[in-house]
């Protein structure tokens, strides 16, 4: 028995879907946990063993661990918590419980990269991600920490810029190459350690994408994958914040994600090796074909 969380999040849902073409042919059952069944497809539903609510809640867990082997564990994204600490380790606090309580024997998670780096302890979510990952490591069960670059798909929400003016924005300076990683690629690492449990104890994978990127590289391909130009415009620290506060974020959110762009134009995300474990052939410029440029021509 696998069990997914957020089975309707851009990874998870992507998981489950692998898992359905390979998980019964190994005899495995599947069990998603959701805070509203009505977000899953009735052939889904028909398929997987529901179990309603969030994995937040205690009774939850419990109810979605009992008889599991193997969990999917990811944190949704919390705009309105009181504090990361509150988003991430609070979050996992009664899951940690119920890995131990029911013997689960292997966790899956998603993280961020920059463990052990010098701006590992200040760098927003990346920094609440990684002690997460240390109160799920101490449980004692077999974990693997996904340790993922920023994700393409965050610029998807560009689209209507790059729609209207052909403009993408960010906070990183134009020629600073940085790892990039589509979640297809995550969700692929992911269902293939959940498939293949023959792994033990704790490691963090680092899942990078296949090459580093300048928000300038970015332009280029999307210049030439979109057939018009693109540049990119750099925004200040400051700029992104308000324009946060302005959608309604909370300040915890906000100040997250502030600290970790700035830790990333420090260097949180330099170094991590690339490892056959964790390796992700889609480029950039598959994804802007695939992915980015039907989303900006609807």
């Amino acid at each position: 028995m696998i069990v997914i969380t957020t089975p309707t999040g851009n990874i998870g849902n992507q998981v489950l879907h692998t898992l359905l073409d390979e998980a019964p042919a190994h005899g495995e059952e599947l069990r998603v946990v959701v805070r509203d069944p009505a977000r899953l497809t009735r052939t889904l539903r028909e398929r997987v063993d529901v179990v309603p609510g969030s994995h937040r809640d205690p009774e939850v867990v419990d109810r979605a661990f009992a008889g599991a082997d193997a969990v999917l564990w990811l944190v949704p994204p919390d705009t309105r918590a009181p504090s990361l600490e509150s988003a991430y380790t609070g979050f996992t606090r009664a899951a940690a419980r119920a890995f131990t309580a029911h013997g689960i024997r292997h966790v899956v998670g998603v993280s961020g990269l920059g463990g052990g780096t010098p701006v590992a302890g200040r760098a927003g979510f990346v920094t609440a991600s990684l002690a997460m990952d240390d109160l799920i490591a101490r449980t004692g069960v077999a974990y693997r920490s996904l340790a993922c670059a920023s994700f393409m798909e965050n610029l998807l929400g560009e689209v209507d810029s790059l729609r209207d003016k052909g403009v993408f924005t960010d906070t990183s300076a134009a020629d600073r190459k940085a790892p990039l990683v589509s979640t297809r690629e995550i969700a692929a690492v992911a269902a293939r350690l959940l498939r293949d449990r023959s792994w033990t104890g704790t490691a963090v994978v680092p899942v990078l994408g296949p090459e580093d990127l300048s928000p300038d590289d970015m332009a280029r391909v999307m210049s030439e994958t979109l057939g018009r130009p693109v540049r990119y415009e750099r925004r200040s620290y400051d700029a992104l914040a308000a324009e946060l506060r302005g959608h309604g974020i909370g300040d915890a959110f906000v100040h997250g994600l502030v600290e970790m762009k700035h830790a990333k134009e420090e260097g949180l995300d330099d170094g991590a090796p690339r490892t056959p474990t964790g390796a992700s052939p889609t480029t950039f410029r598959a994804w802007c074909e695939l992915v980015l440029r039907p989303a900006v021509a609807a």
